[in-house]
């Protein structure tokens, strides 16, 4: 038992607001459940292996892909950030995340949008774009697959980002209309002009040394095994690993 994962009271406590009423039956005990899921998901263990301490694994496999379906994991994640983010600076970057054989197998469902996996040099992959606080800790997520460029990732967080002073980005995001949208918004890019510039674009060095948190913040993720290898095909389960691996890391 000492080995295994439990949520404590408290932080049952801070996700309860968040869970999907009961309807009919109750549920089964929330905090068991939970903590198996969060146990499998962080051990990278098929479902059938999940220790018997946290009952029966049909039950925390279909709570797991309920809830994912339903977005519960993205909103403990986005309802804590809300409250405790550090906003006063922003950090923007992208990872791969290798997609195993059982996650690729098969084709997308037909009028969907794919299962967000691409090919890259490093073989099959799937590209996580995400916004941090000041402190490194994730705000917002965006999936692709992992040939699509930053500039994608970008374009679809820029209208999420929070009221911020500063943004802080690699090379990767040097794009004038970034940049302008940035200014719209009243934030300062902190990011270093591309090699192929003919002008050097000026910015806070100093400033910019914070941004190692971000990648810090990947490195984290990664510790988690259904996180650092994407065993699922469906890409909103996936993202629902995610965003519980960054929601226990980072936010509880």
């Amino acid at each position: 038992m000492s080995d295994l994962f439990w949520l404590t009271d408290e932080q049952m406590a801070r996700l309860q607001p968040i869970f999907p009423k009961s309807h009919g039956r109750p549920r089964v005990d929330d905090s068991r459940v939970l903590s198996g899921i969060i146990f499998v998901n962080r051990n990278g263990l098929r479902w059938r292996d999940a220790p018997r301490e946290y009952g029966p694994a049909k039950t925390l496999y279909n709570r797991w892909k309920r809830w994912s379906d339903k977005g519960v994991f993205t909103r403990m994640m986005d309802g804590l950030a809300s409250k405790g983010a550090d906003r006063k600076t922003i950090m923007i970057d992208a990872t791969y995340l290798k997609a195993h054989r059982t996650a690729s197998s098969l084709r997308g469902k037909k009028g969907g949008s794919g299962r967000l996996i691409g090919r890259t040099k490093g073989g099959m992959n799937t590209k996580l774009h995400a916004v941090t606080d000041a402190r490194g800790r994730p705000i917002s997520f965006f999936m692709t697959a992992g040939q699509v460029s930053d500039y994608t990732g970008a374009a679809a967080l820029l209208d999420g980002l929070p009221k911020a002073q500063w943004l802080l980005g690699d090379r990767g995001y040097d794009a004038d209309w970034f940049r302008d949208a940035l200014e719209e918004k009243g934030i300062t890019p902190c990011i270093p002009g591309r090699k192929s510039r003919t002008k050097a674009v000026k910015y806070d060095k100093r400033r910019y040394k914070s941004r190692n948190r971000i990648e810090i913040m990947f490195g984290r993720l990664k510790d988690w095994r259904r996180v650092a290898t994407r065993y699922d095909r469906c890409p909103t389960v996936f993202l629902s690993a995610v965003a519980l691996a960054a929601t226990v890391l980072f936010w509880l």
